[in-house]
């Protein structure tokens, strides 16, 4: 085991199955691109733009369009090179940075929808202190704790990814820097990768939809009891829990994946771990406006 080095450049495999069909992913991806950063772009737009827009629920909204536009920002455009020039080389160093922004920035989906479900739990629960308790000075209670959090958690996995010696090979079976993926190639034991890396699924994403379910059943319970625009004010609700429960569904597959012993095809699961940044946001983006739509009139 001496004489073996550790690995400080990967190849970027992802969809290696196809051979010299891969090429052709470039123009679907690269579409669902174009579309994803247009779409979160004008919609970011026109909340600024809008004086009328420039509430909490709005700017949250707003917080989370930018979430969507960043995440494949960083690692689409890399990825679309490896499919159109076969570019799939990626250095240690930057393989780490991808893997911590991507977990980072992804973070925030799951943080800003307990956020909203906040909002929506100050403006129904108690209306009368909305503007106080959703204004600036109170509202950073509960956001700098979840930061910190976020940041905390994401930097250890980092950190923990880093400090393996990667002797079984450089071939990264996916098309960005995936924590599993990447640990697969360590030797040694990585049971302490793997168990924090699970950690983070259920102290993240997890915590998050359990305490926006919770919020959410305080806030049916208030509207049947107090008969106060219940069927709006629930179609908002549940418009919202379906979103998360999709979204949850298909993280949890493809953090999961990597974990559970299976007989699904490779190709299959880096399918599951890149659709996840790319293909729920246009419909979560979509929900969270028309939502909030009806949900500024319900509340005014």
């Amino acid at each position: 085991m001496d004489n073996v080095s550790s690995h400080k450049h990967f190849i970027l495999n992802g969809f290696n199955e196809l051979g010299a069909l891969r090429p052709v992913l470039f123009i679907p991806f690269s579409i669902m691109f174009v579309i994803l950063l247009s779409a979160n772009s004008l919609l970011i737009y026109i909340i600024i733009s809008q004086r009328s827009l420039h509430s909490p629920m709005y700017i949250l909204i707003a917080g989370m369009a930018f979430v969507d536009l960043s995440i494949p920002l960083v690692f689409v455009p890399n990825m679309l090179l490896s499919f159109l020039f076969d570019w799939r080389g990626i250095s240690l160093t930057g393989c780490l940075v991808q893997m911590f922004l991507i977990h980072f920035v992804g973070s925030f989906q799951s943080t800003l929808l307990v956020w909203m479900a906040l909002d929506r739990y100050f403006a129904i629960c108690t209306p009368l202190y909305y503007h106080e308790r959703m204004a600036l000075p109170r509202f950073l209670k509960f956001v700098i704790p979840l930061v910190i959090r976020n940041i905390f958690i994401v930097l250890v996995v980092v950190t923990l990814a880093g400090r393996l010696s990667f002797c079984l090979g450089n071939v990264i079976n996916h098309c960005f820097c995936e924590h599993m993926a990447l640990v697969e190639l360590a030797c040694g034991s990585t049971a302490i990768n793997s168990l924090v890396g699970l950690i983070s699924v259920f102290l993240i994403p997890v915590a998050d939809f359990l305490f926006i379910t919770t919020s959410y059943i305080v806030i049916f319970s208030s509207v049947l009891s107090s008969g106060i625009s219940g069927v709006k004010a629930l179609h908002t609700c549940v418009t919202h829990i379906v979103v998360i429960s999709v979204s949850l569904t298909v993280a949890l597959i493809a953090f999961l994946s990597y974990r559970i012993r299976n007989g699904l095809p490779v190709a299959i699961l880096v399918f599951f771990s890149t659709m996840y940044p790319l293909f729920p946001k246009g419909i979560k983006m979509q929900s969270q406006w028309f939502s909030g739509h009806r949900w500024r009139r319900v509340s005014s």
